[in-house]
């Protein structure tokens, strides 16, 4: 960082990304003020446990505190919401009109439930998931359900479709892709999923687009665009997420998708170059990850935001100059009807899968997914895994490297 007017480091976001970057300014020494803004009204927490054990029960509020190893000596000032930033004069602009100086942002202001077109709003049987409230309004409603429908059939839908049945209510999934988990697995693994719901008693309607809904006293329906209707007592809607960017807009960074970063995670500014003094983490950054290939992406996933957090309270003292680039595995997981699904690196960049270990029809088994690389051969971009750890494990360090043999007759589009 160039100054050293307030002595102090901002981070907008008390989220997993949030709290791992101020934890690790911490740990490398950094002494000035560190101060948190979140819109939440609590200290930081697991959003992970929000779609399975908390519905189930076997986690409670309390449980979900995150903690830190090492003492943040931080300034809290939770229940507000950043609403600007002026970039030349190094200011947050809060509620009230207060500006807020600092020397060192982290912009880690995460993502918001992404809003279906004609889905109801303020209503007591229609529901998103994204914070502890949301969760807690969704299992009251789960309560008193018999039959719960779930717009989206990505991660958040089916976990709750799987959290559903294990209260022993009815469940009905539907998606306007043609498999579960399409974008994250692929058509083929996919489809291995949504079998694996139909054995576990989950309806579900693929391929087809929700068209209008209705609500009475005694249920909601949710019509759909091929003339079918789902009659529910509550609908969860999980149909993705948005960048909380909303507080960025005039400020000239490129907030398409989340906020632009250089490789080292520096937020991008409007004249094309990294940023001294303001980086980026989380589900709210986009960034190239070398690893891979040039192009920025976002990564929503547990394990990134805690390492994109630490990586950016280092890239913040080190300066663009002297930052390393942000290359990681991504690495996320997910347990559904007693099938524990984990995938190392970007699947979905590979275009074309294949069997490594295992059988899909036993449901277990590692599929690789590769692209061809500069001289035609494949090149393995990512592994899921289901029930098969240590196996994924022996593919973890070869991503983004060539796959020495595949074998071709276990090659699935």
């Amino acid at each position: 960082m160039t100054s050293a007017a307030t002595n102090r480091i901002a981070v907008v976001g008390t989220g997993l990304a949030g709290l791992s970057a101020a934890e690790r300014l911490r740990e490398l020494g950094w002494r000035g003020e560190i101060t948190m803004i979140g819109e939440e009204p609590h200290r930081p927490y697991n959003r992970t446990p929000l779609s399975k054990q908390l519905l189930t029960g076997d986690r409670q509020p309390p449980d979900l505190a995150l903690v830190t190893h090492t003492e943040l000596d931080a300034s809290w000032r939770l229940g507000t919401r950043a609403l600007g930033l002026d970039i030349d004069r190094r200011e947050l602009l809060l509620p009230g009109g207060e500006q807020l100086p600092f020397d060192g942002l982290v912009i880690a202001s995460g993502v918001e439930a992404r809003h279906l077109p004609g889905t109801p709003l303020h209503s007591d049987r229609v529901w998103m998931l994204r914070t502890l409230a949301d969760a807690r309004n969704i299992d009251a409603a789960l309560a008193r359900a018999r039959h719960v429908a779930v717009i989206g059939g990505g991660f958040i839908g089916c976990e709750i479709a799987c959290t559903a049945r294990t209260r022993a209510l009815d469940v009905t999934i539907i998606d306007v892709r043609p498999t579960l988990l399409h974008r994250s697995l692929g058509p083929a693994l996919g489809a291995v999923v949504g079998d694996l719901h139909r054995d576990h008693g989950v309806r579900l309607h693929l391929g087809v687009g929700v068209s209008g809904w209705s609500q009475d006293s005694s249920g909601v329906t949710v019509m759909l665009e091929d003339g079918e209707t789902v009659r529910a007592d509550a609908a969860v809607v999980g149909v993705g997420t948005m960048p909380r960017t909303d507080w960025l807009w005039h400020t000239g960074l490129d907030v398409t998708d989340g906020v632009l970063c250089a490789p080292t995670t520096h937020v991008v500014g409007a004249d094309g170059y990294a940023i001294d003094g303001i980086v980026a983490a989380g589900d709210v950054a986009r960034w190239p990850n070398l690893r891979f290939d040039d192009t920025p992406r976002r990564v929503e996933h547990w394990i990134n935001a805690i390492e994109m957090g630490r990586h950016a309270a280092d890239a913040l003292l080190q300066g663009p100059q002297d930052a390393a680039p942000f290359t990681p595995v991504p690495r996320f997981w997910s347990h559904q009807h007693g099938v524990r699904i984990q995938s190392a690196g970007m699947p979905g960049l590979g275009t074309d899968m294949t069997i490594l270990d295992g059988d899909p029809a036993k449901r277990r088994m590692v599929a690789g997914y590769t692209r061809p690389g500069p001289d035609g051969a494949p090149v393995l971009v990512g592994a899921v895994a289901l029930d098969s750890p240590r196996t994924l494990s022996d593919y973890h360090d070869r991503i983004g490297h060539p796959l020495a043999s595949i074998p071709r007759d276990h090659r699935a589009a």
